[in-house]
């Protein structure tokens, strides 16, 4: 697998984006994911990050988007939110990214109000939507896990379930190794994602909350979870997700030591090629 960087580490500190993928580039990543609003950038500005990376020879893999509105009760809402997503196919699809991806967001009100099942089967239909339209411009969609007590893929499991009745060749998997500590998820389990998985992120945590630290910084033992990834053959990235650096000032340093750090971890075990 190659090794990538989200490149909103460089993005939150306020440094502007061509500077950010130029230190992408001399540290040695393989690729690098675009953190963007594809409703908002300008055509300009969407040639101008394409030539960059080109210039750097930097691939373009993935596009993360947040789009919690594909499971709200309200129609015309979900219908905002799956427009809004094929924008974000579309600028993939332009930059020759092979992905978006998708957090899909929680259940409300606790599971009361609005029954579970059917902000599931919401999913489901705007997922596929998202599919059909992603296999016209040869953009897949890979889905986020999130750990979060009401996150609709919340595990393994419910990931697994979800992708099976989705049933659609172009909705995913992501795989989040933090994120799998912090649903108590062991190694083992990634089993149930054979066939199912294209992208991972990779970062450290405390083990109790949402960290996305440097590997090293944290308690998580990645070689376990990379061996897995490795047994899943998947011909995907392993993309480095930093958020919030403590000193901003430092976040070159941050990047670096969490780039030497992921290598070191894939290296060893083998996955990086």
């Amino acid at each position: 697998m190659k090794l990538g960087i989200i490149n909103s580490a460089f993005e939150q500190v306020g440094m502007d984006t061509r500077t950010g993928l130029e230190h992408i580039a001399r540290i040695g990543f393989d690729s690098v994911d675009i953190f963007t609003e594809a409703m908002e950038l300008k055509v300009s500005q969407a040639r101008d990050i394409q030539r960059t990376c080109r210039q750097l020879q930097l691939p373009i893999v993935s596009l993360p988007v947040v789009a919690v509105g594909l499971i709200d009760f309200n129609g015309p809402v979900r219908r905002f939110h799956v427009e809004r997503c094929k924008r974000f196919i579309d600028l993939a699809n332009r930059w020759g990214a092979s992905n978006i991806l998708l957090v899909l967001g929680e259940y409300i009100w606790q599971r009361e109000v609005i029954a579970a099942k059917d902000q599931w089967q919401w999913g489901l239909e705007t997922c596929r939507e998202l599919g059909d339209y992603g296999d016209g411009k040869g953009v897949s969609i890979a889905l986020e896990l999130e750990p979060f007590r009401m996150s609709l893929l919340h595990n393994v499991s419910s990931m697994s379930r979800f992708i099976k009745e989705c049933d659609h060749p172009r909705v995913k998997a992501n795989i989040d190794i933090s994120h799998l500590v912090l649903s108590d998820t062991p190694s083992t389990d990634l089993k149930k994602l054979k066939g199912q998985a294209i992208h991972v992120h990779i970062s450290d945590c405390d083990g109790k909350v949402h960290g996305d630290l440097p590997p090293g910084r944290g308690v998580v033992k990645f070689e376990p979870y990379l061996q897995a990834i490795k047994e899943l053959a998947i011909d995907g990235t392993v993309a480095i997700e930093l958020e919030y650096s403590p000193n901003p000032q430092r976040i070159v340093s941050w990047v670096e030591e969490a780039y030497r750090e992921t290598a070191k971890r894939m290296e060893l075990v083998g996955l990086r090629g």
